[in-house]
């Protein structure tokens, strides 16, 4: 196809002159664009563009792939050529470097594509694509590809340094794995003693007296028999709380720990003969407490004491289940209940310590 040419510079040698006219018309008669004709040439379209418009004068390189991809008068092409770098070598031998490597700007007839600075030498055999495209990308991938290697070597070092970790950990987790566990020495520091209640004064105020641990160093302080029945003022040294146990006695009887503070627990007989009532903390020695018992013959009350630590301090009282005293107890002077006094009512519900009927932990 016909290409309307801008007119060459002026300052353009002859020889030059004539060679970029031929390589116009070389285009023209074979009909091809500047994007075929790089892709033919493996040679961009910005260079073609400078060569054709007299900008540069052509290479070698690329003049020999234009001849391997148009049907052409070779060795005038290559004459012409000659002619044309010859006094341009002479004059300036570095402005013809700087021609094959330099870039100009390109002109409002065809927008090129940017190109890297470095020509490539033409293949002998052109290669036909379907699909117009600049050249320029896809001649510029060689000198990526180093790039892409060394990247590639990167990701295969960050691999094997995770897997170098990964197996490292396996290792010490199973090293781990083998050594020896803790000395008995250092659990036991770090959790108590098995054998330790689970509450102390206030941490056991309405709690079970057994399931707590609390039983195990249970001491009796106060008895008191109420007909047939037993109940017992109970005490624990270690938990520092105080509760009531009732033995001897028949289902609906019970007995009820009261403080000074008004704070109260009951141990109500659900079968068999025996309870005991949750735990009231015992810490502060000014606090007084008072086991009462109630059966349809009446009821009673133990003695009214305080201070329970200096009580088990001062007298050598065993450690054990509460059981029937020997005698009548501490507070026989006033087992006889006044007929003109009304008993406490027994409670309705079941104290949340009383799961068994059974006093033997307290």
């Amino acid at each position: 196809m016909g290409s309307a040419w801008k007119q060459l510079p002026e300052e353009l040698s002859e020889p030059a002159r004539r060679l970029a006219e031929e390589l116009r018309a070389l285009k023209d008669a074979a009909g091809l664009s500047l994007s075929e004709l790089a892709t033919r040439t493996h040679y961009s379209r910005a260079s073609w563009e400078r060569w054709l418009n007299g900008k540069r004068v052509v290479t070698e390189q690329a003049l020999e792939a234009l001849i391997g991809a148009v049907d052409c008068d070779a060795p005038e092409l290559r004459r012409l050529w000659r002619q044309a770098v010859e006094p341009t070598e002479r004059e300036a031998p570095a402005a013809v470097a700087e021609a094959a490597d330099t870039p100009a700007e390109p002109t409002a007839e065809e927008a090129p594509v940017e190109e890297p600075a470095v020509e490539e030498p033409a293949v002998e055999e052109p290669v036909t694509v379907a699909v117009e495209e600049p050249a320029g990308p896809a001649r510029a991938t060689w000198w990526r590809r180093p790039a892409a290697l060394v990247a590639l070597a990167a990701v295969l070092a960050l691999l094997l340094v995770l897997v170098g970790l990964r197996i490292s950990r396996h290792d010490e987790q199973a090293s781990a794995a083998d050594e020896p566990s803790p000395s008995p020495a250092v659990t036991t520091a770090a959790k108590p003693a098995p054998g330790a209640p689970a509450c102390e004064a206030v941490g056991c105020a309405h709690k079970d007296p057994k399931t707590t641990g609390c039983g195990k160093d249970a001491r009796t302080l106060q008895t008191q028999v109420v007909g047939k029945v037993v109940v017992y003022l109970r005490y624990s040294q270690t938990c520092r709380a105080a509760w009531a146990a009732i033995t001897e006695g028949q289902p609906k009887d019970y007995a009820t720990i009261t403080d000074g503070n008004g704070d109260s627990e009951t141990a109500l007989i659900h079968y068999g003969y025996d309870n005991y009532s949750p735990m009231l903390s015992a810490a502060d020695p000014a606090v007084t407490f008072q086991v009462c018992g109630y059966q349809p013959a009446g009821h009673d009350c133990t003695a009214v004491v305080s201070d329970l630590a200096s009580v088990v301090a001062s007298t050598p009282i065993p450690i054990g289940p509460a059981s029937p005293p020997p005698g009548t107890g501490a507070g026989a002077a006033a087992a006889t209940p006044d007929p003109t006094e009304t008993p406490a009512a027994a409670p309705t519900e079941t104290p949340t310590a009383a799961a068994t009927d059974s006093p033997g932990p307290s």
